[in-house]
This record gives structure tokens, sequence and C-alpha cells, in this order.
């Protein structure tokens, strides 16, 4: 036996070669994933993991099928969240937003190259729909310095002659996010240029089987996870010594103990802090007897968002009646617009029906009424009706679709704000509340 022992070590040593999702059984594995201490709260609560390969392949043929619909060349993407959705890789997601050495390009026929970090075409072998691994994508100026116009000549050369093996003549390219002189290098070749981010967003919106068994994984390790905060909330804010930071933490902590990401914002606010909202955490120490309000934004399990909020009342005394009437004002308002949820309803419809926030809400009032989920906040924006633009989302729901169910009630000139939010699954009969996690009763009753 020439096999090392680091070489045989199991992630889960009770599992044969394969884990509950497809993915290798491995301790050493390079492809990232959920632990095991998520694989077996999943299993505790019977929930069944996804298919790795199954959900890679839905969402290859998804984004190829609008390629061909739109008769583009290809699709070129250098937005993280998007690769991550067409190859189901990552590398430095949060390093890489603003440092886009990454792309990935899938022609027409599907055949699909990936541009990646020096010394790391690897990243991407355990994904066979990848046909390519390179690099050189870099077109910024840290890496490329004055030179970047070469750069940028010498990857479109590599795109140009990929696109002339795979689309021919073709020259509509879409792109969804390219360094200003990757676009004109693409522009003087004689590409003509398509919005990519239409491209990506509508193939996103759609959740395949796999996606959703995904998407219920995550949320469990979410929910688990605020729960986790929620406890230490209760116990350690009496003390008289808790900051905001100190909670927030435990949710980063106990989101990366089961192989969550990071965490899109720090929405966590107590106090009068909370209003108006969008006061990102911090060292206030939390008080006893106040609101601590928060919004996920979580990128879990699987690179899954899941994004909800909850508003707690932490103390040993009753929240006065204002903030209960809020409260209650708030769960109305998200369960009002929540049952207009089904297929073929129009986003339009959306916007001017359901719950109508009291006028003392009305200036503070979230920045949307819902929205779409996936890898992040996604396509559609669901806009109240004094944000509506005719035109902008004319399109209905359909089953596989997942939209976040806002609700901020944030009295104008007071001191405390509610934030509450849910992740809701489009059926094919009405909908499905995908989140679990309940409504503080103190703030009820």
């Amino acid at each position: 036996m020439n096999k090392s022992f680091s070489h045989s070590r199991k992630i889960d040593p009770t599992k044969g070669s394969l884990l509950a999702d497809g993915s290798p059984n491995n301790n050493d594995r390079i492809e990232i994933g959920p632990s095991q201490l998520a694989f077996n709260e999943w299993e505790k609560a019977n929930l069944i993991c996804p298919n790795l390969t199954k959900m890679r392949e839905y969402r290859h043929k998804r984004l190829t099928e609008h390629v061909v619909a739109r008769n583009l060349a290809g699709l070129l993407m250098f937005d993280p969240l998007n690769i991550r959705y067409a190859t189901d890789t990552t590398n430095m997601q949060l390093w890489n937003t603003h440092n886009p050495f990454r792309a990935v390009l899938l022609c027409a026929d599907g055949y699909m190259v990936i541009w990646d970090y020096k010394n790391a075409p690897f990243l991407a072998d355990h994904n066979p729909l990848v046909k390519e691994s390179r690099s050189g994508a870099s077109m910024f100026y840290f890496s490329g310095g004055d030179k970047i116009d070469n750069d940028a000549e010498n990857f479109v050369d590599e795109v140009k002659d990929l696109l002339i093996k795979h689309a021919g003549s073709n020259q509509r390219l879409a792109v969804d996010k390219i360094m200003i002189k990757g676009l004109r290098a693409l522009e003087a070749v004689g590409f003509e240029i398509h919005e990519g981010e239409e491209v990506t967003e509508k193939s996103r919106a759609i959740k395949g089987p796999d996606e959703i068994l995904a998407m219920r994984c995550a949320n469990h390790a979410c929910e688990t996870s605020v729960a986790k905060m929620e406890n230490f909330t209760r116990s350690e804010v009496p003390k008289g010594t808790c900051s905001e930071d100190d909670i927030w933490a435990i949710l980063h902590a106990e989101n990366i103990k089961r192989g969550g990401e990071w965490i899109e914002t720090r929405l966590l606010a107590s106090g009068p802090r909370t209003n108006p909202w969008f006061q990102e955490c911090g060292p206030r120490i939390v008080q006893n007897n106040e609101i601590v309000a928060f919004d996920t934004d979580l990128i879990g399990s699987y690179g899954i968002c899941i994004d909800i909020s909850r508003t707690w009342w932490v103390g040993d005394t009753a929240p006065d009646d204002k903030m209960k009437d809020a409260m209650k004002h708030a769960v109305e308002h998200i369960n009002t617009n929540m049952n207009l949820l089904a297929p073929g309803v129009s986003f339009n419809d959306l916007t001017f029906k359901g719950h109508h926030l009291d006028e003392q809400y009305q200036k503070l009032k979230y920045g949307c009424k819902m929205h779409g989920v996936g890898l992040c906040d996604e396509w559609p924006l669901i806009a109240y009706p004094d944000k509506f633009v005719k035109g902008a989302f004319d399109y209905v729901l359909e089953p596989g679709m997942v939209l976040c169910v806002e609700a901020l009630v944030s009295p104008e000139g007071g001191n405390f704000s509610i934030k509450l939010e849910d992740q809701v699954l489009i059926t094919e009969n009405g909908y499905e509340n995908l989140t679990n996690y309940p409504f503080d009763e103190n703030l009820l009753n």
C-alpha cells in the first residue's frame, strides 16, 4: 500500500467514498462544501441533499439555452457570482469582486472555459463541464499598471479564437461586468456587445430541483446559526458587556462552521441605532430591555444566499405598545404580501396590490417590497408604488422563482425599527415559505 493516511482520511468516517450530495468524502479535497457538522444536522432534520452533478448540469443547460435563444455567440462573465453559477467554482470571492482576475466564457455550443488566478487552474477540476482552465483575465490597474492595454488585447485574442471555433462568424457577445480596457478591446476586434447581466439574471431566476434542495439545506444551516446567535444575545446582553459586534460574530462563526462562505453586509443594530435602518453593527454595548434587529444577507452552504430578517426584544420587562403595534404591522405586511404570490401573477400586481404601510412608516420604509434571491440578492426587484418605474419589470412569477418578502416598519423620528423578512419559493400551485424561524412573541403579545 502506497496510500498515505492523509489520502484516505474522510470528512465523515461513517460514510463511503461519496457524501450525500455526491461530492468526494475526502478531507483533503480541493472542492469546498458543507462540513460534517452540516451534513449531520441535515440528516437529523431529514433533509435531502442536492445532487451536485445534476445541479451543475441544470445551470449549464439553462445558461446555454439563454445564450442560444438570444442568438449570441457566447456569454463572457466576470461577476464572481455568475462564475459560481456557471462553474460551481470559487476563488477568493470577495477579493475577486474588486480585483476581477477571473472570467468564464460560455460558447453557444456549450463549450466553457475559465480563466483563473495565476497557477490555480486546478480549482475547476471537480466540474467536467469546464472544458479548459487558463489564466490571464486580469485587466485592473493594480495588476497591469500602465500596460493594461496589452493584458486586455491578449485576453480578447483568446476569446476571439475560441468563439471562431465554437460560434463561427457570429460576433454577438454578451458580457456581464468588464473593465473598461477589456470592453474597448472587445469592440476593437468587432464584437457586438450585449448586456450579459440580463442573460445571467434571467437564467438564475428559475431554480432547478437540486438548487431548491441546496437552498433548503442552506436555510437550515442559517436558521441553526441564527438560533445560536439568539441564545448568545439573550444570555449575554443582560450582563451589560455585550456589543453588537459580539452578537454578529456568532452568526459569522456558525455560518463558517457549516461550510457557509461569507455575509454580504453588517446589518445588525440595537436600540435607537435601528432607526433609521442601515446603520451597520459596531461596538455599541446592547442594553437590557432593547431591541436587536438584523438582516442575515448570508452566503451559506453551497454558496446559496439566505436572506432573512428578525427583530428581538431582549430584556426582562415588556416592550411598549407602540413597538408591539409596529411589530404586528410588520407581520401583517409580510403575510398579506406573501399571499399574493402564485405563478402567473404580474410583478406590477405585486407592486400595487397587497398591504399598505401606515403613513407614519412610509418615509423610512424599505427600498423594495420584495426581491429575488439565489446565490445573492437577484432579479427581480418588486418596488413600492412610489418607486415604480414603468416597463422595468413587465414579467410574471414562475414556478422555481424564490423571493424575499420584506418589511421595515420604522416610525419617522422614532427610536426603533422593526425589520422582518422571509424567503419564499414559488410553486406550481402557489408558494411555500422556506423560512421557519419564528417571530419574537415578546413583540407580539
